[in-house]
């Protein structure tokens, strides 16, 4: 899949960008915590049908959206071209956190696929570069 967005992270960001994707009281809650972290920036885009490219535009290092309601397909398209973007969907009916990675794994044989699945996903996200 081509897609016009950049392919590099921002390098010279004193702010990690966080995208609120969507509009929900657990978003409103959530973007109402964030800001008292100043090493953060929070930006709150209340449609969740955005184009890939208004994302990108937005240049996010993380999207986060309430599972409920938005419908992350730009989202996903976008962690395809980022593998460093934490997608994140908040899930309040199960008070779960969703957490997808762009990072991919080339498996060439089955016994390399079967380690991708044995590996605890506690270890997954350790082994993030």
């Amino acid at each position: 899949m081509k897609t016009d967005v950049e392919l590099e992270p921002r390098n010279n960001q004193t702010k990690r960008r966080v995208l609120l994707y969507g509009e929900s009281l657990i978003l409103d809650a959530v973007g109402a915590t964030l800001q008292q972290y100043p090493q953060l920036e929070i930006i709150a885009l209340a449609s969740s049908r955005a184009t890939i490219q208004e994302l990108a535009a937005l240049a996010p290092d993380a999207i986060i959206f309430d599972v409920a309601g938005a419908h992350p397909d730009a989202a996903l398209s976008l962690l395809a071209a980022r593998p460093w973007l934490a997608l994140i969907g908040i899930d309040p009916s199960t008070d779960q956190m969703l957490l997808w990675s762009g990072q991919h794994s080339r498996a060439l044989t089955m016994q390399d696929l079967v380690q991708v699945i044995d590996t605890p996903p506690d270890q997954v996200l350790s082994q993030a570069p």
